[in-house]
């Protein structure tokens, strides 16, 4: 957008109709499925640097975001935090801190070792089992790429990377949705390039496109093209990550977003998370910190005004997770740009 440019206001802006949910305040998307479950604005993300570091903790961590008000939980085979999830979950239904399981949104990630036709399904019974569930909310492939099937390792070994045979994948996510082991299915780390490629040949369409996202990497190619498509997009890393192999500090040190949060009274994490759900984005954000958890929620009864959305929109852009394991010279993407498709 161009210096002097008048952002349009939020409430002139083209987005999914947000509806609030009765049992908190977190507000919620539709999903372009035929279950119509909604997706909370805000998920909790449980992925952290190494995977399984807080695996003996996670489990009261996860039953203490239920308590604030989180109803949107975040896992992935390889993350090592599918089974303290699961137990949380079964604790909270035993505590009455919710009433039933559907109150709850899980997300969880087909890794890239089981994204082969015939390892979907089995893949898929093994995070159930996991989560002590009988379906999940929502189903991911991880990565665009595949690796030899075997380990749920990160990082893992160059030479295991593989091309993934996209059209026979996704009709086993397809499968898994016609039995009603996932509510919806979606992809994580599309660009553009390959989401089309996918539609080409999918006869359910994917609901969800979880990406990197944060003030200082928009995405806004990608997310036009998302929104045109009837995919909702989901931010991860909206606060950059920082101290994670994956993250970056370039979010929480932004002197335009710090002045934001000042004049504001809030936090600059707030301020991000405020934005993203502005530009009409679901946000997976990370916090154990019993008050930063809390803090993060607390988004929901004020706005940024059309000035600092402009600030923001003018912010110089740069990806801070390249994802340079998943390049090799004798692997499917020989180079970033092949990876991300120039959306780099």
């Amino acid at each position: 957008m161009e210096a002097g440019t008048k952002m349009q206001s939020p409430e002139k802006e083209t987005r999914p109709e947000l509806s609030t949910m009765s049992v908190q305040s977190v507000p919620t998307f539709p999903l372009r499925s035929i279950d119509e479950k909604a997706i909370p604005l805000i998920g909790f993300g449980t992925a952290e640097d190494p995977f399984g570091a807080s695996r003996d903790t996670l489990k009261e961590t996860i039953i203490e975001a239920i308590k604030l008000g989180y109803r949107h939980f975040d896992t992935a085979a390889v993350y090592q935090s599918e089974q303290p999830l699961g137990e949380a979950i079964s604790d909270a239904l035993r505590l009455g801190l919710i009433k039933s399981r559907d109150e709850l949104f899980i997300t969880s990630k087909l890794w890239c070792s089981d994204a082969h036709r015939d390892l979907v399904l089995p893949a898929l019974h093994k995070t159930l089992k996991n989560l002590k569930l009988e379906y999940v909310d929502l189903y991911l492939i991880h990565w665009p790429l595949s690796l030899k099937p075997g380990k749920h390792d990160f990082p893992f070994k160059k030479e295991d990377m593989v091309p993934m045979d996209i059209k026979s994948v996704w009709e086993a996510m397809e499968e898994c949705h016609d039995i009603g082991l996932t509510k919806s299915i979606g992809v994580s780390n599309f660009s553009c390039k390959k989401l089309e490629t996918l539609l080409s040949s999918a006869r359910i369409p994917p609901a969800v496109n979880q990406v990197e996202m944060s003030p200082m990497w928009q995405q806004k190619k990608l997310r036009k093209f998302c929104e045109e498509k009837g995919i909702v997009v989901e931010a991860y890393s909206p606060l950059g990550a920082k101290g994670a192999v994956w993250g970056t500090n370039q979010v929480m040190e932004c002197d335009v977003l710090k002045e934001i949060a000042q004049a504001k009274g809030k936090s600059v994490a707030q301020v991000c998370l405020r934005w993203a759900c502005e530009q009409g984005v679901c946000v997976i954000v990370k916090s154990f910190n019993k008050e930063r958890m809390k803090q993060n929620l607390d988004i929901f009864d004020w706005r940024l005004s059309d000035d600092e959305l402009l600030k923001i929109s003018q912010l110089p852009q740069c990806k801070g997770y390249p994802a340079l394991e998943f390049v090799s010279d004798d692997g499917p993407f020989k180079s970033l740009q092949e990876l991300w498709d120039g959306e780099i």
